[in-house]
């Protein structure tokens, strides 16, 4: 199995604990899919996207856990993204982390694996 990632604020996750799904950000429904990252894009993902951003958390979740929902599609630099069709049920995410800011004003991930 390999995990993928998500980059959410703790108000959007706590929304969709509360309703038991995401159902993704602005973005993510203005593109018709849910924007994840692998664990070798999350924090340039981070750095382009959520740069002065506080309060923000990652989602792991297992690839397979999404069924055919799931499909990795090139974006960025050519490189081939998970974008999932579909909701996020809260019950497939394995593990909730802190994304507190470097000095850079980052969102720093830590490793990713």
């Amino acid at each position: 199995m390999s995990r993928i990632y998500k980059i959410l604020s703790r108000a959007d996750w706590m929304a969709a604990k509360a309703s038991g799904r995401y159902r993704g950000s602005a973005l993510d429904r203005t593109d018709g899919f849910i924007h994840f990252s692998s664990g070798a894009q999350a924090q340039e993902t981070a750095r382009r996207h959520f740069a002065g951003q506080d309060d923000l958390v990652v989602l792991a979740v297992e690839a397979d856990d999404l069924g055919p929902a799931l499909r990795w599609e090139a974006s960025r630099g050519g490189d081939l993204f998970p974008h999932l069709y579909g909701d996020l049920e809260v019950g497939l995410v394995r593990a909730v982390t802190e994304a507190p800011l470097d000095e850079a004003g980052a969102p720093a991930l830590g490793p990713l694996v």
